[in-house]
């Protein structure tokens, strides 16, 4: 118990938020540069995976691709990726824009299957009923994915949101390894210093972090979700789309 209350003694002391402090402090530098790292990789996992999760989920087109692609993407090991990426691209630019460039790859392609999954498993939760009556009033396409889909299925893509920024939030930390800042930085130079309450704090700071902002898209997630509108389960990533009687466990709907 001494253990941790130190670590949380030495998160709260200011002289280790002091702007100008010996690396690794202050711990402010180094939160905003995790967050940088953070938002950065997960807005541009955004910009890729989500227009094409949307345009899986609306057309059925894909979907078996989506579930080999996120499958074999999540067993990629980051930190060996990050290494060979670092490595590969010091061979054309300096060191700092390598590691920099690197790191943002590895960090964009650890989100991309839980946001590419969150956005077409969004709009496949989306009662059928819902989306016929849209077109049987003269809807188009792009109305029906624009004004019934994706604010039916928004719940639902943002919990993908949610995964993937929890996920990159913690494996940001791991930057330090090949140079950069972030919070990883104070648990790595404990690590070197043999301080262990330093590794605790640092490692206490990566876990509030994370948990605050979990926090803040569960609350997102709750105020999204629509009155009286409950997702149809999705047992299989199957969605039915002829007028054909469906087979039972792909038309588990929630009649609107």
């Amino acid at each position: 118990m001494n253990f941790f209350l130190d670590a949380i003694a030495w998160i709260f002391d200011p002289a280790n938020w002091v702007p100008g402090s010996q690396s690794p402090l202050p711990i402010g530098d180094r939160l905003v540069e995790h967050l940088l790292y953070s938002g950065v990789s997960l807005a541009i996992a955004i910009l890729i995976a989500l227009p094409l999760g949307f345009y899986i989920g609306h057309t059925g087109r894909g979907r078996q691709f989506v579930i080999g692609f996120t499958g074999a993407m999540r067993a990629l090991p980051t930190l060996g990726l990050l290494f060979f990426l670092t490595m590969v691209l010091r061979s054309g630019l300096s060191t700092t824009p390598a590691v920099l460039v690197g790191s943002v790859i590895a960090f964009v392609l650890l989100a991309i299957p839980s946001l590419l999954a969150g956005a077409y498993a969004g709009l496949e939760s989306v009662g059928r009923e819902s989306i016929d009556a849209a077109r049987s009033i003269g809807m188009t396409e792009m109305q029906i994915l624009r004004k019934v889909e994706i604010p039916l299925g928004l719940p639902v893509i943002i919990g993908g949101i949610r995964s993937a920024t929890l996920q990159v939030i913690a494996t940001v930390t791991i930057a330090s390894y090949v140079g950069l800042g972030g919070l990883g930085r104070i648990i790595s130079s404990g690590i070197g210093l043999n301080d262990y309450t330093v590794i605790l704090g640092g490692a206490l700071l990566v876990a509030v972090l994370a948990l605050s902002v979990d926090g803040v898209f569960a609350l997102l997630q709750r105020l999204t979700r629509t009155r009286g509108q409950t997702p149809r389960p999705l047992r299989s990533v199957q969605r039915h789309r002829s007028d054909a009687a469906p087979a039972p466990i792909l038309d588990e709907r929630t009649p609107a």
